[in-house]
Parts: C-alpha cells; structure tokens; sequence
C-alpha cells in the first residue's frame, strides 16, 4: 500500500512502518536491546485491500495557497513523540472506554 498524506508524499505501508520503528528505537528502546523492526511480521493481504490511497493537494494550494508546515519526516516524529508522551490517552483507546465518552456526548447517557 501506498499512502499519501496531501504533502506531496507517497511511501508504502512497510517505510511507514519502519520509520515508526527507527523513531521508537530512538525515543523508546526496548527493554532487549533489540529493535522493533525485528517484530515485523507480515500477513496474506485480506480480499478488497487497498492498495494505494492517495490525496491530491493541489487545489488547495493553488486555491487556498495551503502548504504543509512539516514534511513526513518531521511530522512522523512528532506524532510519535506525542503517543509516548501521552500514555493515559493511548490506554484509554485501547481499553474501549473511549466509548462511554463517545455515547454521553452524543446521546446524554453512558453506555452499559
């Protein structure tokens, strides 16, 4: 797969993610000593996998006069930098209490 993220980049799903594996290596060791690139693994695409997602920014920049304040690579870090520093937020995604939230805002009562 491919993405590009409306700042004239395009990089394929395996760079991304060794990109967020060198950051971590760098940010947040792991406790082995090994890198996190070593927990790659890689799977059979599912039928129906995009292959190429793109965003065409021109307009905005011809109309708008938009141009990305950061590039990939420095955008990347500091979203990473951001998830290690915010530990409570990422915890509570994954637990999925996230949806409580979610369901008192929208409809003025906590899920069960």
């Amino acid at each position: 797969e491919t993405y590009n993220v409306g700042g004239w980049n395009e990089k394929a799903n395996i760079d991304i993610v060794k990109t967020v594996c060198s950051l971590l290596d760098e940010l947040r060791p792991r406790a082995d000593g090994q890198a996190y690139a070593e927990q790659i693994t890689y799977v059979t695409d599912r039928p129906g996998h995009d292959r190429r997602y793109a965003i065409d920014a021109r307009k905005l920049e011809r109309e708008l006069g938009w141009k990305p304040a950061e590039t990939f690579e420095t955008g990347i870090r500091k979203t990473v930098q951001w998830y290690l520093a915010n530990p409570e937020w990422v915890a509570n995604v994954q637990s999925g209490a996230y949806r409580d939230w979610v369901q008192k805002q929208y409809t003025g009562e906590a899920s069960a």
